[in-house]
């Protein structure tokens, strides 16, 4: 709807004459340690006028066919107030995806014109809203292209929100993927939009995608997307936009350190605690301009080099791979046609790229995703955003086939939960740790009549049933392990342990009827012997926890004692219970 009137029209064209718009900027932080990525920068018109609402003045441009001219001056005045300030890491800029393929846009954004405010391509991040119908697809993946291949990053906008869908996001491959504050809104409460977060965060994980989640306005939103794999935010609960930047407050990177770190400590993944900087080797980087022929000789001269990576001053800017060498010097011209040029020629700019802290499992899974061609090349490693070594596939599925089967040796044989060495290396980490966990100890009730009176057949598909209920109410952040027969233990957040007897005990429940024959459940006991060789009646199968804090634990005979202790009080009431001791 287009804004009318002498005083907006009088407004607009001051704003641009004087250059009247103000950029704040708004920190994006990661969640693995709280730090400043980098900043979004967002333009405000003149304070106490009509147009300083950003919607409002890009709707009247948008109406009045001016919108190149503001976004231009916004564009222009955040790269000044970003370099006055002297901000460090990744500038976003919010850009229409139809003025990309702009002449004068391109011109805008030379090398050149970024060296004025001292910033590398590979510092500015264009944000691109799905809300913008692209009006030819086709021709904006040609731009997107082009500017990627000049070290620019591209994020899209509004997941979740906008009207391009999916398509947007596979066609285009961006290097951000930005969740609507839709999404986020009260996901701590959502089901739905916890299992969908989780699933794009899966997908963005494999496709080497950053996830940023807008809009957190409250400790709860920021919890739950910590726990579903989300690596940045930002938001109000965070900081709010302003001119300055400022320092994130002090008790919010306590906070996130602290999650961070409780969900780094207790994990069922078994590969979590192993990451690909374990098995990193250094490999020499080599110049872009070093001639292909030179090139050719250190490789020749090392059977075992897999390639180089290729560096322009401190920036790794692609590879080259010993199959691709020999594939370009191959023919009866390939030597002479490349041996004078630059490696910068030949070299690969799409490598599979990964952060040091990414468990071994997860590169894997990456690596056997890629393309044929390209399936046995050598992993690149950074960290800090720098360059840090390589990983061959071979070392890679080594690593990965061992470390398999060292997993396997502990699991339990029935249930497939780790077993009581894993159980004994996670409660030691647990007692050792400041933040607050409770350990779940969990028993079924009259198992032992049961499995006299059913089999042993029996009685294992119900401890398996219950493995699986464990498995399914685990938290993202907790461990479930098997200790042996019908006795099995939970680790997690304190704050989450009443929910999470509460779900078990009601999935229990629900399922003890197929566990039985009809007339058994009717009755709501069998007939088997006590210990003493005498029959009795024992009820239904019910599960008793027993929930011990962390704290004040010297010991895991200490805790076990304590928890054994819970366990009988929890026994002496009918029907399945719980009971949660903070001492």
């Amino acid at each position: 709807m287009a804004i009318m009137g002498n005083e907006y029209e009088d407004l607009f064209s001051y704003i641009l004459e004087e250059k009247a718009i103000q950029t704040v900027f708004q920190p994006i932080i990661s969640l693995h340690n709280g730090q400043v990525y980098g900043y979004e920068a967002l333009s405000r018109g003149p304070i106490n006028t009509s147009l300083q609402n950003p919607e409002e003045l890009f709707n009247y441009a948008m109406a009045n066919g001016q919108l190149w001219e503001l976004e231009n001056l916004c564009r222009a005045t955040a790269l000044e107030s970003a370099f006055h300030l002297k901000a460090e890491g990744k500038l976003f800029l919010n850009v229409n995806p139809n003025i990309m393929n702009d002449p004068k846009f391109k011109q805008g954004f030379t090398k050149e014109y970024l060296g004025r405010f001292q910033m590398d391509t590979d510092s500015i991040v264009f944000e691109i809203t799905e809300r913008e119908a692209i009006n030819n697809l086709k021709d904006f993946i040609h731009t997107v292209d082009h500017y990627k291949k000049q070290y620019y990053q591209i994020a899209i906008d509004d997941v979740g929100a906008g009207h391009s869908g999916l398509n947007v996001i596979t066609d285009v491959r961006p290097h951000f993927i930005k969740l609507d504050m839709k999404l986020i809104r009260d996901i701590d409460k959502d089901r739905t939009k916890q299992l969908l977060v989780k699933s794009l965060s899966e997908f963005a994980n494999y496709s080497q995608i950053h996830i940023i989640a807008e809009g957190i306005e409250t400790k709860e939103e920021l919890t739950t997307i910590m726990g579903l794999g989300v690596q940045f935010a930002q938001g109000y609960f965070i900081q709010k936009p302003h001119p300055y930047l400022l320092p994130i407050r002090a008790e919010l990177l306590s906070f996130i350190q602290l999650e961070s770190k409780k969900r780094n400590l207790v994990s069922t993944n078994r590969l979590t605690d192993t990451s690909i900087e374990q098995i990193a080797t250094p490999l020499r980087t080599l110049a872009k301009d070093m001639p292909i022929s030179k090139v050719s000789a250190l490789m020749e001269s090392n059977d075992l080099l897999p390639g180089f990576c290729i560096t322009d001053g401190k920036k790794l800017i692609g590879v080259i791979t010993r199959n691709n060498l020999h594939l370009k010097f191959s023919g009866p011209y390939g030597y002479s046609l490349y041996n004078k040029k630059p490696v910068s020629a030949i070299m690969s700019r799409n490598y599979l790229k990964v952060d040091s802290s990414t468990p071994i499992d997860v590169v894997a899974k990456i690596a056997m995703k890629r393309d044929p061609i390209h399936l046995y090349d050598f992993i690149t490693i950074t960290k800090d955003d720098h360059y840090f070594g390589v990983v061959t596939v071979k070392d890679l599925l080594e690593k990965s086939m061992q470390l398999e089967i060292d997993y396997a040796k502990h699991l339990n044989p029935l249930s497939e939960l780790p077993g009581n060495i894993m159980i004994e290396q996670q409660l030691q980490k647990c007692i050792d740790s400041s933040a607050d966990f409770t350990v779940l100890y969990f028993d079924i009730d009259n198992f032992k009549p049961y499995n006299d009176v059913y089999g042993f057949e029996k009685g294992d598909k119900v401890i398996m049933k219950l493995a699986t209920i464990l498995e399914d109410n685990l938290p993202d952040d907790g461990f479930v392990g098997h200790i042996g027969g019908d006795d099995f233990i939970m680790i997690v957040d304190a704050s989450k342990s009443r929910d999470c007897c509460e779900k078990i005990i009601f999935a229990f429940t629900s399922i003890v009827e197929h566990f039985y024959h009809a007339h058994d459940f009717l009755k709501g006991s069998i007939v088997s012997k006590n210990r003493h060789g005498i029959e009795e009646h024992f009820s239904l199968l019910t599960v008793s926890i027993a929930g011990v804090t962390n704290k004040n634990n010297q010991s895991i005979f200490e805790l076990s004692e304590k928890a054994s202790h819970l366990k009988k009080q929890c026994k002496q009431f009918q029907g399945s219970n719980y009971i949660l001791s903070s001492m």
